[in-house]
């Protein structure tokens, strides 16, 4: 019998006055809709990791740091990824990238997908967290939300005619269904691949 992948939705900021809470509940009730796939939110502020300090990567020497351990077989437990993705600079958050350092081995072979926010729908973030996927051995699918220009300010709170998530459900419903179409995909296929892998390994 084949179990449905599970899928973590990772919120890649940690700020206290961050907006990601927003668009991740509105995502994780998107996913829960969903019957191909099982979902649970990960929150990066649950994990106190320090700023990468091991030896090497869990790739070449086990880890040392048992925060760091524990977020590896957090990583490990899922079979693809979402991540809320805010734009801080033209790339990702320190706190994100410093949580995908941490581990290695946990993310490969596995689908991600994201849920990017600025001005530009996050893209320039987006498009980096896709090359860091690439070289942590993650299949990057091709489609994403993004949630930028005049729909960003639609429903961020330094609007005062501030709006829902609900508002842009017309707008994102078919990139949010292309995201996740292509994500189960991903999921289901490398995970077969990976149980093939297990076996021949065992």
């Amino acid at each position: 019998m084949t179990h449905k992948p599970k899928i973590a939705l990772i919120i890649g900021s940690t700020r206290q006055s961050r907006w990601a809470d927003t668009p991740a509940q509105w995502m994780l009730g998107k996913m829960q809709q969903r019957t191909d796939f099982d979902v649970e939110l990960v929150d990066l502020r649950d994990y106190d990791l320090p700023l990468f300090d091991e030896v090497a990567s869990n790739l070449w020497v086990p880890s040392q740091d048992p925060r760091a351990i524990r977020w590896q077989e957090k990583v490990s437990s899922y079979d693809g990824y979402v991540f809320v993705v805010a734009e801080y600079n033209r790339s990702i958050t320190g706190a994100l990238k410093n949580a995908l350092d941490q581990d290695y081995v946990g993310w490969n072979k596995k689908p991600m997908a994201m849920i990017a926010y600025g001005t530009l729908g996050g893209a320039r973030a987006a498009e980096h967290l896709r090359l860091i996927a690439v070289e942590l051995q993650m299949v990057p699918v091709r489609s994403a939300v993004h949630i930028g220009g005049s729909e960003f300010y639609r429903v961020i709170p330094n609007n005062p005619n501030m709006e829902s998530m609900a508002a842009l459900d017309p707008i994102l419903a078919n990139s949010v269904k292309d995201t996740l179409d292509q994500l189960s995909w991903y999921a289901h296929a490398l995970k077969a691949a990976r149980d093939v892998d297990a076996k021949r390994l065992a």
